[in-house]
């Protein structure tokens, strides 16, 4: 375990999950990044935010697309890394990857509290947790992790 609390595998990818943030952020794109870890450790995809070329497109959704092109049963077993919590419409997606595992930085309740009522994230108050519990497989979710170093891509954007 790391001085965060994380283990140390699980502590470098969210943190790589948060400077893909940081990296859609520069290209003037909503600050998301997610990516995903096969059961074995290595890494299937990386996804920033497009949502300005479709508004299915968040970080997550990305992803998990990527990688799912990496074969039918790369996702069984694997783990999404996300530098916020992956709001209903990619949990939904993570759910029937078969992707089983989250680990996520920036809560959506305090991605709300950064947003506010900014257009372009009208936030859904739905947790992932709740998502995934209506689910027939269990999907393990660990978060808030690292949230102040989450939260910091967030700060001035949605002005």
């Amino acid at each position: 375990m790391s001085a965060s609390g994380l283990l140390a595998e699980d502590e470098r990818w969210l943190r790589r999950a948060i400077e893909l943030s940081a990296r859609s952020r520069e290209t003037g794109k909503h600050p998301f990044g997610a990516l995903v870890v096969d059961r074995g450790g290595r890494l299937l995809a990386e996804g920033t935010n497009a949502f300005d070329a479709d508004c299915t497109a968040h970080a997550e959704m990305n992803a998990v697309r990527a990688a799912h092109a990496s074969g039918a049963g790369a996702l069984a077993g694997a783990t999404l890394f996300s530098s916020a919590e992956p709001c209903a419409m990619c949990s939904g997606a993570i759910y029937w990857s078969g992707i089983t595992r989250v680990v996520y930085a920036l809560s959506e309740t305090r991605l709300l509290a950064i947003t506010g009522d900014h257009p372009e994230n009208p936030t859904l108050a739905l947790p992932c947790r709740a998502v995934f519990a209506r689910g027939q497989r269990a999907v393990e979710v660990k978060g808030p992790l690292l949230e102040d170093e989450a939260a910091r891509v967030h700060e001035g954007f949605w002005l």
